[in-house]
């Protein structure tokens, strides 16, 4: 184990791998994503980073420099964007970084700053790189000018909620922007349980309240199912998930990947389901969708 270091963890993973599979077959999914990952490497190296290791659809790479890190991160969008205008495979990634101390043990890294950086990318979408302030207060100006804040958001261990940014990697106006910008704050939450709609706008400070138990708001009979599995709550404009169960909630905002809360808690953001105690694709799964209106 070596002596902790600070350095910035990025992340950079194929959005919607697993439906590639699933429609190209195999052998061809595993080329162009074999291809991608190799474009990834390079740019990591191309900016002086290093490949820590691959993930099966993504990388997780360490940059002495955060500024070195974000235009890597720039760098794998553009070269994929003009692979796919040349008629190349289409496909996109999501890029999250953080910047903190870690620990190497066999070459790979550990430590709260790994742990953020696996959550923050798991917030970008498709062509998003999202950072943290921790990323964003160390580069220079020439970057700077290229980065917006996003969002704040709750993460587990954290006493404070993470203020993320996002890197505009585009040159042109005229190129299309992959990621879904921000949007106006949402002043009430619609959700559907089968054949009920539920409006929330937690009126009164109440939060909203899923589980087993009968006093809940959406009861969920199932031995997967905590008696309070979670909640849901308003604070200042956002519709927060926070998970208090055994077996986790799992949350897939429409068009991104799946996400499992455990003791965490989220920023409901658009549309999507939330699930608990199962993954929203299981066949016995029941599902809650959301709509932040």
């Amino acid at each position: 184990m070596s002596e902790p270091f600070s350095c910035a963890v990025l992340f950079a993973d194929i959005s919607g791998s697993t439906r590639l599979y699933e429609e190209l077959g195999d052998a061809q999914a595993l080329s162009r994503i074999d291809r991608c990952l190799r474009l990834l490497r390079d740019a990591a190296l191309e900016f002086d980073g290093r490949v820590v290791k691959t993930t099966g659809d993504g990388v997780m790479c360490s940059f002495e420099q955060a500024e070195s890190a974000l235009q890597a991160a720039r760098f794998m969008q553009t070269r994929l964007a003009e692979q796919a205008a040349l008629g190349g495979p289409s496909l996109a990634i999501h890029v999250g970084c953080h910047y903190g101390s870690v620990l190497e043990n066999g070459g790979d890294l550990y430590g709260d700053c790994v742990n953020v950086a696996v959550r923050v990318v798991g917030l970008a979408k498709p062509g998003q790189v999202i950072a943290t302030q921790e990323v964003v207060g160390r580069i220079g100006e020439s970057l700077r000018g290229r980065v917006r804040v996003l969002d704040h958001v709750a993460l587990k261990g954290k006493r404070e909620p993470l203020q993320i940014y996002e890197l505009s990697w585009q040159d042109s106006e005229e190129l299309t922007t992959v990621g879904t910008r921000l949007q106006e704050a949402p002043s009430r939450l619609k959700l559907v349980f089968g054949s009920r709609e539920m409006w929330f706008d937690a009126a009164g400070g109440n939060d909203l309240r899923l589980g087993r138990d009968a006093a809940c708001d959406i009861v969920i009979v199932d031995r997967r199912v905590s008696r309070q599995h979670a909640r849901i709550e308003k604070r200042r404009d956002k519709f927060m998930l926070i998970d208090q169960s055994a077996n986790g909630t799992y949350v897939a905002v429409n068009g991104e990947s799946e996400i499992c809360l455990r003791r965490e808690e989220l920023v409901l953001r658009a549309s999507g389901r939330i699930c608990i105690g199962h993954r929203t694709g299981d066949a016995d799964a029941i599902v809650v969708e959301f709509y932040c209106l």
